[in-house]
């Protein structure tokens, strides 16, 4: 996808886009998982990191076979609290607890989910839209996740 909505690049370029939209997030979870030091914290900085590895993987895999096995279409988005307008962005640091983990993954999860969708619009048609349109729905289950976590966690009624 170009910067102009609703234009398409090739599917290997619009594969390699999402390639390093993926390296680019994990590596804000490895810098972050270096940075905190509470145990929780970087739990879940380290599972989002590792369920972007598997998104790299699959989307390096359909740039070497020229085609995505098993992409369905996105028939709905999933419902998401948008927590990622209530939390702050700030960057995390060694004294960062879990809270601020789960709002940095958020953030970061909700900004992935942005570029997918922007891709499947903008790809709509072509054969790579299946291919953005399934890691969109899969980075809104992520996403679903960390919010949910973050209601039982700190959203709790008194």
């Amino acid at each position: 996808m170009s910067d102009k909505q609703g234009a398409c690049y090739t599917f290997e370029a619009a594969v390699e886009m999402a390639i390093k939209a993926e390296n680019d997030n994990y590596q804000h979870y490895l810098e972050a998982i270096r940075t905190v030091t509470q145990r929780g914290a970087r739990e879940i900085l380290r599972d989002a990191a590792l369920d972007g590895l598997r998104h790299k993987f699959q989307l390096e895999k359909a740039l070497i076979e020229g085609f995505f096995e098993g992409s369905v279409p996105l028939s709905h988005s999933i419902p998401i609290m948008n927590l990622d307008y209530l939390l702050k962005t700030d960057n995390l640091s060694a004294k960062s607890d879990s809270r601020e983990a789960l709002a940095y993954a958020i953030h970061l999860e909700k900004a992935l989910i942005d570029f997918y969708r922007g891709m499947v619009q903008g790809c709509e048609g072509a054969p790579m839209a299946g291919l953005f349109s399934t890691n969109c729905k899969e980075k809104e289950d992520q996403l679903e996740h960390l919010e949910k976590m973050y209601e039982e966690h700190f959203l709790t009624e008194n």
